[in-house]
């Protein structure tokens, strides 16, 4: 059977290619964004204020190295085998590095649904993966440090709208104690109902980059699968290294195969302009993101059964 909330995904893919209209201002887009970026953040807040210890200290370190590593092995695969230039191939390479806020989501929607247990922290892990590749996507591009000064910190890791939102709502969750189950009604009992209509705005989105595949396409859509299956692969490897449970290597690796399509092209914009903006977002949002939400992520979650039992 199909998730519920997934298929307003395939819905919104249905309607797109049909050339059904189907209304989202861009006020409600990013209304929904920021709700399930609070919603997340404020969940992991919650689960932190009973599992501060130093072995999430060393799983945090390890997930920063884990989100250095992706876009390292991204790179090459752009460069030599698609022929990129470096800038675009920096860009791509970051996007990859990076993660999907809302595939994140899904795979937690359908963890939920199918009583899967999984580490209530794991939010912290989204926060820590939006910012590495960035900074190696950009060094890639420009083959220096020098881009990464105090404004680049300053406009795109610190006052950056996806991390700020995420590590406020966070910080709100665990300093906010039982006041913050005053806000559970909104942001945790209709979590699943706002995904569901992020998810049909998605498929709207998803369906009409599926339309612009020209200039390299066989490269692009072979890299936009190939790359998750390895990025989930590894993250799998890791969630074994750190014994975590079956949902936990479910999101793990759902982390490691997602790419971002909200923080990352954001960043890219203002520091890296030059870079082919319609060919990293046809790639993370037109292909991948589909690919990871009926694909990976059931096969994800399977495997964690598999190896968490």
């Amino acid at each position: 059977m199909v998730d519920a909330v997934v298929a307003f995904f395939v819905l919104g893919i249905i309607a797109q290619l049909l050339g059904a209209k189907i209304p989202f201002t861009d006020g409600l887009y990013k209304s929904l964004s920021m709700f399930l970026m609070i919603a997340i953040g404020l969940k992991g807040g919650i689960a932190l204020q009973q599992h501060v210890d130093s072995s999430l200290l060393f799983m945090s370190v390890a997930v920063i190295g884990f989100g250095l590593l992706l876009p390292l092995v991204a790179y090459p695969l752009l460069r030599y085998f698609g022929q990129l230039d470096k800038v675009n191939a920096g860009a791509i390479a970051a996007h990859y590095g990076s993660v999907s806020v809302a595939t994140y989501a899904v795979a937690v929607a359908l963890l939920e649904a199918n009583n899967v247990a999984y580490e209530a922290y794991f939010p912290l892990f989204v926060v820590l993966l939006e910012m590495p590749a960035i900074v190696v996507g950009l060094v890639l591009a420009k083959g220096n440090f020098k881009i990464i000064n105090r404004e680049f910190i300053k406009k795109e890791l610190v006052a950056n709208q996806s991390i700020l939102l995420m590590v406020g709502s966070l910080l709100i969750g665990f300093i906010g104690g039982d006041s913050v189950q005053k806000l559970a009604p909104l942001f945790i009992e209709l979590f699943p109902g706002i995904l569901a209509l992020f998810l049909l705005k998605m498929g709207l989105v998803a369906g009409e980059q599926l339309g612009t595949l020209k200039k390299n396409s066989v490269f692009l859509i072979s890299f936009a699968v190939l790359m998750p299956m390895l990025g989930g692969l590894a993250g799998t490897g890791l969630a074994l290294l750190l014994g975590l449970s079956a949902g936990g290597i479910a999101l793990m690796a759902v982390l490691g195969a997602s790419a971002s399509y909200i923080a990352v092209p954001a960043a890219m914009k203002e520091s890296l302009p030059e870079a082919n903006a319609g060919m990293s977002i046809t790639a993370s949002l037109g292909i991948t993101f589909p690919f990871n939400v009926l694909i990976n992520v059931p096969f994800f979650i399977a495997l964690g059964q598999f190896f968490g039992a």
